[in-house]
């Protein structure tokens, strides 16, 4: 890096977001440089041999729905910089105990025509959100402002603001429907019955109708490689193996867009910061954590309903009920007992993407929701819960790499207690994300870009090129 290059702005986080964010405003003809206090960038996007030589595995996310199903990620060149989609035959499987399955896939017709008796309950749910996606990722994946379109927002929200038990069991009348749209719905990290949760099943499942729940061939790592590569081509900086403590360890800059959590910018803007907002800051709550589990294995996993080997994902949990009551436990206080059942998260990419391990040989990767913070030991009960599909897996496995909330978060600072979601996604909080200033900060050319702004997590850098086009708008050119 040229040590005395004047910036016009500098970034604090190499995440998906922090880069995205990077991007934006190198777009606009802005000096940017990003620093990263991990060895190598990407932080939720990072692609790792955490069981044995040859295997890759995704550290943290591996299935990416928002990334090719919002606008942003997918106007960047990133194809010119290595980045290739896999899009498994089946999106999702979610199988049932008597060997049958619900399958969610590109095609919202298929999908419908599966569940039966709830195929027109089924599209009839679904099939406005795809149609109104636009005006859903305009109104409702950004910081609150006026939408643009009342009427599509307005069909969305009066869905999106219900419990999504509550809506599962007051539109399908069959088991397998509800608890598909429960399996979805549980990416909330919430309880099923609160309020707002019915959104990200919704979310979710338009998404899969709209783009598809793609995988990145090579690895996850290789989404950040591709950011990173055509932000240099841009003239941006990246520094890796830098820890910012303090904003006085920046080079001058007229702006600097933090990916952190908000303990994390509390950190780096020490007596900066006004009172107020640090008070307002250490209100947000963080989520539910994750108990995490990596397996290299001798071959494929045999799934009892056979359609689940062609699905990227596999959620775990049996019924609506039974999710419910998982997401119940994994959102209690720190200390209490996980379920016995946990519902699990299943991606399983080296089967539609060879690169990923030795010929003839596999990797999996799952994880529950735990409370935040948890110490419990989950690694038993998620190999229980595959077993339970798929008779026979644990004698496929070679080695496995378990990482608990402890261990997510040393991993990645942002991880606070093995929250990957940025912060709880409950509805009052998800208003004043993480306050309402959301992307802004009280700080004059201070902002914050990282999943705990909106439309909070996973891999799509929204809240990066949100908070970047905000910084714009106030003056950055």
């Amino acid at each position: 890096m040229e040590e005395n290059k004047a910036f016009d702005a500098v970034v604090v986080g190499a995440g998906p977001n922090g880069l995205g964010a990077a991007i934006e405003l190198a777009r606009a003809g802005l000096a940017v440089v990003v620093y990263e206090a991990e060895a190598r960038w990407g932080g939720g996007a990072r692609s790792e041999e955490l069981t044995l030589p040859g295997y890759v595995h995704d550290v943290c996310s591996a299935v990416h729905p928002m990334a090719v199903a919002t606008q942003f990620l997918p106007s960047l060149p990133l194809a010119e910089f290595g980045l290739e989609w896999v899009h498994p035959p089946l999106a999702l499987a979610h199988p049932f105990e008597d060997g049958t399955v619900a399958v969610l896939q590109r095609s919202g017709a298929v999908t419908a025509e599966r569940l039966g008796e709830d195929s027109a309950n089924y599209r009839r749910l679904l099939g406005p959100v795809v149609r109104d996606w636009v005006a859903i990722e305009a109104g409702a994946l950004a910081a609150a402002h006026w939408p643009g379109q009342l009427l599509p927002l307005s069909r969305f929200g009066l869905r999106a603001v219900r419990s999504a038990r509550g809506l599962a069991e007051g539109v399908f009348t069959a088991a397998a429907g509800r608890a598909l749209f429960a399996g979805l719905a549980a990416h909330a990290m919430q309880p099923l019955e609160a309020p707002g949760t019915a959104a990200i099943g919704l979310i979710l499942g338009g998404a899969a109708h709209r783009a598809g729940w793609p995988l990145v061939r090579g690895g996850t790592q290789r989404l950040a490689d591709a950011m990173v590569g055509y932000l240099r081509s841009l003239g941006g900086q990246v520094v890796t193996g830098r820890r910012i403590a303090s904003l006085a360890e920046l080079p001058a800059a007229r702006a600097v867009l933090c990916d952190l959590s908000p303990r994390g910018l509390i950190a780096v803007c020490g007596q900066r910061m006004p009172a107020g907002y640090r008070r307002a800051l250490r209100r947000f709550e963080a989520g539910p954590g994750v108990y995490k589990l990596d397996w290299a294995l001798r071959g494929p996993i045999p799934w009892r309903a056979e359609e689940c080997g062609q699905a990227g994902t596999v959620h775990l949990g049996g019924t609506l009920e039974e999710i419910a009551a998982s997401e119940a436990a994994s959102c209690a206080r720190r200390g209490a007992r996980t379920a016995e059942r946990p519902f699990v998260i299943l991606s399983q990419p080296s089967l539609f993407d060879p690169t990923r391990a030795p010929a003839g040989r596999h990797t999996a990767w799952a994880y529950c929701h735990v409370p935040n913070g948890s110490g419990e030991d989950m690694a038993g009960r998620i190999e229980a819960q595959v077993e339970r599909f798929a008779p026979g897996f644990r004698e496929l496995i070679l080695a496995r790499s378990a990482r608990g909330p402890g261990e997510m978060e040393r991993h990645n600072a942002n991880l606070a207690g093995g929250d990957i979601g940025g912060g709880r996604n409950g509805m009052g909080q998800w208003l004043r994300r993480p306050t309402w200033r959301a992307y802004s900060t009280p700080m004059a050319g201070i902002y914050l870009c990282s999943a705990s702004t909106p439309p909070g997590g996973g891999v799509h850098g929204l809240c990066g090129y949100h908070a970047a086009r905000r910084a714009l708008r106030e003056g950055l050119r």
